[in-house]
């Protein structure tokens, strides 16, 4: 429990950025009230759609007969690690990458691997966060740059200026919501799978945590997105977060563990593509360390898990 504790703060600190970095790259909301309503939106989310991602990861990728309370402490060891190591970097990571990762590496080891689930999780995995850049994009292009055709947008977007925070706020708390959804089932899930815990009283007991974790963690990581690589307005924070929100839910909804910071950080990559051109944003530095750390920390949470298997627990 203290390792799926310290795993959920992760989860928190890493979480928080893509819902609440937004407004507040955007000056709605301060830090302290941001976690106050992460945390709340967190624990909604958690007890309404939550199962499914549950059931995915305690059963569907390593047979639960292979999921002892040992084998499931070095899943959470394996992929806290390697959150924790994205925390310290200050990139947002997707804990639901690293979960998978984890729960993979004892698969090998075990050489019991269900092949059928990640024949649709991987292309959701790839195909999600191209449409969530792809949507952002073509959305914001119809009202950026102003030009003639789209001015009567602004007059009307402008004039109901507080009505657009209230707005705002709403869909930051709509994006914490759907973390919920599908994010508390990651510190969950091998708990589950190893009859530790059911999953209903492990998502009410294990969500509260993501708010600490948001509180210690994740001052830097809402920093990084809400106005290193491009700073987020009304419009803007309103758009990413009906964006990728709503995938991440429609993910939840299927049982998916699905990548949401990803989901997130394309939709932001793509405002920038549109203010400030391509080259800049893939040139940028956080952009470059982004997609570093998303591509290392998975592999890291196979070869800790494995590693530690390997070391404590005989096939």
């Amino acid at each position: 429990m203290i390792v799926v504790i310290f795993f959920a703060m992760n989860m928190g600190g890493s979480g928080i950025a893509p819902t609440f970095s937004a407004i507040y790259g955007g000056r709605l909301v301060k830090k302290r009230l941001a976690t106050l309503l992460f945390t709340l939106f967190v624990i909604i989310g958690a007890i309404t759609l939550g199962r499914g991602v549950v059931k995915t990861l305690s059963q569907g990728i390593l047979p639960k007969d292979f999921i002892t309370v040992d084998v499931a402490l070095i899943i959470l060891l394996a992929a806290t690690s390697s959150l924790f190591l994205a925390n310290l970097l200050a990139i947002p990571e997707s804990t639901s990458m690293v979960t998978v990762g984890a729960v993979t590496g004892a698969a090998l080891y075990f050489g019991h691997i269900k092949l059928k689930t990640f024949l649709w999780l991987i292309p959701m995995w790839i195909g999600f966060p191209v449409i969530s850049f792809l949507a952002t994009f073509f959305l914001y292009r119809i009202i950026y740059p102003p030009h003639p055709g789209n001015l009567w947008l602004y007059q009307k977007i402008f004039s109901n200026e507080k009505k657009l925070e209230k707005f705002a706020l709403a869909v930051s708390c709509y994006g914490a919501f759907a973390v919920g959804t599908n994010n508390v089932a990651n510190a969950i899930g091998p708990l589950v799978g190893a009859n530790v815990i059911d999953a209903n009283s492990g998502l009410l007991l294990v969500a509260p945590f993501f708010g600490l974790g948001a509180f210690i963690f994740g001052r830097r990581n809402i920093e990084t997105f809400g106005k290193e690589v491009v700073p987020l307005g009304l419009i803007t924070s309103n758009l990413v977060c009906l964006v990728t929100g709503s995938l991440l839910i429609i993910a939840s909804s299927l049982g998916a563990p699905f990548p949401y910071v990803q989901l997130n950080a394309l939709s932001i990559f793509a405002i920038s593509c549109i203010k400030n051109g391509h080259r800049f944003t893939l040139s940028h530095h956080v952009t470059k360390r982004t997609f570093m750390v998303w591509t290392l920390t998975p592999l890291l949470a196979i070869v800790v898990s494995y590693g530690l298997l390997a070391i404590f627990i005989r096939r």
